[in-house]
């Protein structure tokens, strides 16, 4: 760098001539004066080092933060053009600060052109490394202007600068990823001699011409947020929204994580890829809604111009672009998998979540969105994600390569690969895809990553370059402003500049040609990172919300307007289990139980008023139980039953049906009849139309004391007297003997007789006039012989029977 200052005629350039000739000098008399000048040998060795600065030698790379080519800290918070052509000028601008304990004289910074690196594990090796090396870090550039004076600078000293070098300065030949370095040179107190005192290093992309097979990148652009809308509303008939606090706002407001996601996405090659939950939220702040404060209070939001901009722009930027919804909410499918499936019931929410993301894009964007992507958290798949993923109609499952490892190929293959079953995992690029997640809002981290994304890409394509490859990138879910904006100007440099890649749709990347030689098999069961295992949602979150939606089931089935409930708190059911909640366990958590303890306090609004104990005053009275609605709404489709600890002593009647007005309390009477005196324990228990009990039962005592023993005695004489009946007719029955047959043959003189002689006890007068018909008159041999056949008793003694 001492060269590029000479070139210039910097004020600097004679001192540093004087220093090189007199180490010249000393180098050359120093064997003659042998020990004579031992002191002056080791003075004179440290300027001859000087000399060739360019050695390794020369700057030693010292570990320790302060000294040696770390004694300064370098920042590029700039480079442009990021893609340069012939005849561009690069310009980098920066800052350089003094990170030692000593004072740096005759700074001065300039570039330096390493080696073109010809793989991308070389490009993460260069951005890894610290400290200078010659070797490594090539060499200065030299011309006018290449270089720039910083001077003297004390410990903590700061200073601004800006280089601007022409590109055929760098004498850039073939097509390549190069490295740059902007260094300081200079001295320090402790060390007399010239020596790199920092460096800062990016990458250069340079392409000579288009490539032949450009690479198929598609860059998948996602609209994600916490879920912020809970399940609680206003009773007014528009039902005002209440938000967890107004964050939303924030991040739609200008310069917001959200407004800048939208606004640098339009007009990219990208493929937008929407949580439908984010539209909803961001709908529902179009009009009146609330927030809770710090204190729990419910204050008037004011995000609604925020909110109405935010879907205007978004309507534009999507118009004829390809939309991809994820399920409503974005549900943790990773978690739902290894947790959630063991719940009966949970994996059934999954496609009703797809259902209604499907709707609210068309509502909300007026166009239609694929639901045939899944997008596991990080890309990490196994088997038991696969078969969730697609048990909701999926058939497409973003995987990233760090999971799904290919072996045995030395270059990056297509995204798409069948994993059977009709199924293809699309293996997102580990690389490119995290490229963006360090923290960029640090001075010059954002220019760094870019320049590394585009030699990335760079490199890519020069691996195969016979061969068109179709690549997939998937970012983080949520990137910060300061990341989107990294990722638009990446995507923007390659889209105006850039000759190696071109843009393609999620659907596209989906239908390319897989690679014979990258890895189909999903990894197994044991190859989920662990890390990622122990973010997921717990099996009580399943088990919560299962509890929680079978109290939903129940409520409203005795609602008139039913909307009402099942709307809000469908969809804060769904967001209850979102990938969101791997960041933010504790609000997880709040969020489920906020939504339980909400419905359950619902619910609680309609109840019986508790009665205090009762004394009936007869035999029969009517029991009055009370049902409270406080809810804004009518209540229908329930039953009131009693039951009475005594069945025997107290019958409380048939159950009730139970129609309440909102905002109103209706009496249930029950005609109750006693029959002994004695306390009693009355249960009041509400059922729904299937029989399953409704909210607590309410329990009262009734004392029936008014039945007295006169009226005892009453009914106990009539009980009497009914049974000395009884007695009665049982011995007539007996007196009268077996019932003549009604089947036997009667004859013609004896049939009227029988019929009408027979006085009230059923005995018959004889013809003679005896009582007992067994004279000796004239015809008693053959008529009593016939009637007594007839009446069933056998002859009498002595008595002929004629044939």
């Amino acid at each position: 760098m001492a060269e590029a200052a000479e070139m210039q005629g910097t004020t600097n350039a004679p001192p540093r001539r004087w220093l090189r000739r007199t180490a010249t000098v000393l180098t050359a008399t120093l064997p003659l004066l042998g020990g004579l000048l031992p002191a002056a040998t080791a003075v004179a060795q440290a300027p001859a080092s000087s000399a060739s600065s360019a050695s390794p030698a020369s700057a030693p790379a010292s570990g320790e933060q302060g000294t040696g080519s770390r004694t300064a800290d370098i920042t590029v918070n700039a480079l442009t053009p990021s893609v340069p052509e012939k005849g561009d000028t690069l310009r980098i601008t920066g800052k350089v600060t003094n990170s030692s304990d000593h004072a740096i004289t005759d700074g001065e910074l300039g570039l330096r052109v390493g080696p073109k690196l010809d793989s991308r594990s070389a490009i993460e090796q260069n951005a890894k490394r610290k400290g200078y090396n010659s070797s490594a870090d090539g060499t200065e550039v030299t011309g006018k202007r290449t270089s720039v004076d910083v001077g003297s600078m004390r410990p903590g000293i700061s200073r601004s600068f800006s280089l601007k070098v022409p590109v055929q300065a760098l004498k850039l030949r073939d097509s390549g990823v190069y490295q740059i370095g902007v260094a300081l040179s200079g001295r320090t107190r402790g060390v007399g001699y010239e020596q790199v005192l920092g460096i800062e290093r990016s990458f250069l992309p340079w392409q000579t011409s288009d490539a032949e097979n450009k690479t198929q990148l598609t860059y998948m652009w996602p609209l994600i947020s916490t879920p912020q809308l809970t399940a609680r509303t206003e009773s007014d008939e528009q039902q005002t929204p209440v938000f967890r606090d107004d964050r939303l706002a924030e991040e739609l407001a200008p310069g917001g994580r959200l407004q800048q996601l939208v606004r640098l996405g339009k007009d990219l090659p990208i493929t937008w890829v929407i949580d439908p939950d984010l539209l909803a939220s961001a709908e529902a702040m179009t009009k009146r809604y609330l927030v809770r404060d710090e204190n729990g209070k419910e204050v008037p939001g004011k995000g609604q111009e925020y909110a109405k901009q935010w879907l205007s722009d978004l309507q534009d930027a999507v118009r004829g672009e390809e939309v991809v919804a994820l399920p409503f909410a974005d549900p943790d499918l990773a978690s739902l998998a290894h947790k959630g499936k063991y719940v009966p019931g949970a994996l059934g929410n999954l496609g009703p979540a797809t259902k209604r993301s499907e709707v609210a894009v068309e509502a909300i964007l007026h166009t239609e969105a694929g639901t045939d992507f899944a997008w596991p958290d990080q890309g990490a798949l196994d088997p038991s994600i696969v078969d969730v993923a697609t048990s909701a109609g999926a058939r497409n499952v973003i995987a990233r390569s760090d999971h799904f490892r290919d072996t045995g190929i030395s270059y990056t293959p297509t995204s798409a690969r069948p994993i059977g079953g009709g199924n293809t995992a699309l293996v997102a690029d580990a690389g490119l895809s995290t490229a963006f997640d360090e923290d960029l809002s640090k001075p010059g981290a954002s220019s760094k990553a870019v320049q590394r994304f585009l030699a990335q890409t760079h490199t890519l394509t020069a691996e195969q370059p016979a061969q068109q490859r179709s690549v997939v990138v998937a970012p983080q879910r949520m990137p910060t402003a300061a990341q989107a904006r990294a990722m638009a100007t990446s995507l923007k440099a390659l889209n105006d500049n850039g000759s190696w890649t071109e843009g393609a749709d999620l659907s596209a990347a989906a239908e390319a040609k897989p690679d014979p030689r990258a890895t189909r098999a999903v990894p197994g069961n044991g190859a989920y990172p662990r890390s990622l295992r122990a973010q997921e949602l717990p099996k009580e979150a399943y088990e919560q919300v299962r509890h929680t939606n079978a109290v939903l089931d129940d409520f409203q089935k005795i609602l008139s307007r039913q909307d009402r409930v099942i709307t809000p708190f469908g969809t804060a059911l769904h967001r209850a289990t979102s990938t969101a909640w791997r960041a933010e366990e504790q609000a997880g958590q709040d969020f489920r139980d906020d939504v339980e303890d909400y419905l359950t306090g619902l619910t609680k609004k309609v109840e019986l008023i508790q009665k205090s104990p009762i004394t009936l005053s007869g035999r029969s009275a009517t029991i009055p139980v009370t049902v409270q609605n406080n809810l804004f709404q009518d209540v229908d489709g329930l039953t009131l039953k009693l039951e009475s600890s005594r069945r025997i002593g107290l019958d409380v009647g048939k159950e009730q049906p139970v129609r309440v007005a909102g905002g109103h309390s209706q009496s249930v009477k029950f005609n109750t009849t006693a029959k002994a005196n004695g306390r009693s324990v009355v249960k009041a228990q509400l059922y729904t139309k299937d029989g399953q009990p409704y909210g607590k039962p309410m329990t009262f005592r009734v004392n029936v004391t008014s039945i007295t023993s006169a009226v005892l005695l009453v009914i106990a004489g009539g009980v009497l007297l009914v049974v000395l009946a009884g007695i009665r007719m049982y011995t007539q029955r007996k007196r009268r003997g077996p019932r003549p047959d009604p089947d036997a043959p009667l004859d013609e003189t004896g049939a009227d007789e029988d019929a009408d002689g027979a006085d009230e006890d059923g005995d018959k007068p004889s013809r003679n006039g005896t009582e007992n018909g067994n004279g000796t008159g004239p015809d008693a041999s053959g008529a009593g012989n016939d009637t007594g056949r007839e009446s069933g008793g056998p002859p009498g003694p002595g008595e002929k029977v004629n044939r």
